[in-house]
């Protein structure tokens, strides 16, 4: 609890948190004037225009928006995406700053990066890779639009991230030990953009 209280702290003092309204849903940000909200075709875009990053101590990510769901037995995330450094990440199974999972999606294979192009697990400590390194990246270029799906199974903990249709092996993973929790849209250092938001849950 002193951990989780020390990092949200942390996290206020970066600036004004701060709530968005988009894809029929509130988001939380760690700092509102990080985040800008637009439409593009039509489409509301959520740009996250600022890039942070990690927090002093444990290394792990903090520049993503959340948004709360209801408890899922099956959870499915899907979006178009765009990266506009690098990477971008789909949060999954957040309950606080220091206990959840992410879907990290990059140009780069996680063999060069292994950082890169992964699921990986915070639980109290440094973020920690629980998929394999193996495999082709989630996305052959930056700066255009990709279709991400993510599917978490909270009972068995299986999560798998397909994009523009296609399974990404290194984006596989099986964690237990959360289950349930918030989703949340960011990247880890770097700035992206979402649009056409669903979130779906099944019990």
């Amino acid at each position: 609890m002193k951990l989780v209280t020390a990092l949200l702290l942390a996290i206020g003092s970066l600036g004004a948190v701060g709530t968005l309204s988009v894809f029929d849903r509130q988001w939380t940000v760690p700092v509102e004037t990080d985040w800008q909200v637009d439409r593009e075709d039509g489409a509301e875009v959520l740009h996250l225009v600022n890039a942070r990053d990690a927090l002093p101590g444990p290394r792990r990510p903090i520049q993503f928006a959340l948004t709360e769901i209801p408890d899922y037995d099956k959870l499915i995330v899907e979006a178009d995406v765009k990266p506009l450094g690098k990477s971008l990440m789909i949060v999954f199974a957040y309950h606080d700053p220091a206990h959840f999972d992410y879907a990290h999606l990059s140009v780069d294979t996680g063999e060069n990066v292994p950082v890169h192009n992964g699921i990986f697990h915070v639980y109290g400590g440094e973020r920690v890779r629980i998929s394999n390194a193996q495999g082709p990246p989630a996305f052959s270029q930056n700066n255009r639009w990709f279709h991400a799906k993510l599917t978490h199974d909270a009972k068995t903990g299986a999560v798998d991230v397909v994009v523009d249709g296609k399974p990404v092996l290194a984006l596989r993973a099986v964690d237990a030990s959360l289950g349930p929790g918030k989703v949340g849209l960011g990247s880890f250092d770097e700035t992206a953009a979402f649009k056409n938001v669903k979130i779906t849950t099944q019990r």
